[in-house]
């Protein structure tokens, strides 16, 4: 059965829940100090999980929608897309304000001297640049740049895992997981990457 206007409104009425939710349980989690032993690294993980977590659902749409030719599902990128730059952004300010207490110099310092900082910084400015220009209108304008700068989600996809495993102090199952995950379903585009790095 093919996926119409309709299913897709639909389709994406429940993938706004289910990005939403999580959310939500993380604020029922802090407000009933169900958080842990240390909350604000509770939330700094549950919401960089969250951004990873919603990165690899964007990469599994388009060999969805190939293997089971609704080549419609492709129109939901965009809406998971934004829900990655929504819980990266929610880690990082997590981060800044509940762990380095708005000490900016200090944010500075740590994005220089830990490599895990720098590269999630970067990761998070790629994703900026692609929530900024997601839109149609900047689209059209962009042209072909457009999709020379969105080929960088793939970038996004190597550099979030390696922040995530950077990070981890002793504790690596599930970084590495993460990371075979990522893994194969970016096996899944190699050639579509390789042409990208052949241009």
């Amino acid at each position: 059965m093919r996926l119409t206007n309709k299913h897709l409104f639909w389709l994406k009425a429940l993938m706004h829940w289910i990005a939403l939710l999580p959310i939500v349980y993380l604020v029922l989690l802090v407000l009933t100090g169900e958080a842990g032993g240390d909350p604000v690294q509770y939330i700094i993980h549950y919401t960089g999980i969250g951004a990873l977590n919603t990165l690899l659902i964007t990469l599994c749409i388009s060999p969805i929608a190939k293997r089971f030719k609704q080549g419609a599902l492709v129109q939901t990128r965009r809406l998971i897309g934004l829900y990655v730059f929504a819980y990266a952004t929610l880690h990082l300010a997590a981060f800044i304000s509940l762990d380095l207490l708005f000490e900016w110099s200090l944010f500075i310092t740590e994005t220089v001297k830990r490599p895990y900082i720098l590269v999630g910084m970067v990761a998070y400015l790629l994703l900026f640049a692609l929530t900024v220009t997601s839109f149609n209108a900047i689209k059209r304008k962009m042209g072909k740049r457009w999709q020379k700068l969105h080929n960088s989600i793939y970038l996004i996809a190597l550099l979030v895992p390696l922040h995530f495993i950077w990070s981890v102090k002793s504790e690596i199952i599930e970084p590495s997981i993460y990371i075979v995950v990522t893994a194969l379903l970016l096996s899944l585009r190699k050639e579509q990457i390789k042409r990208i790095f052949t241009r």
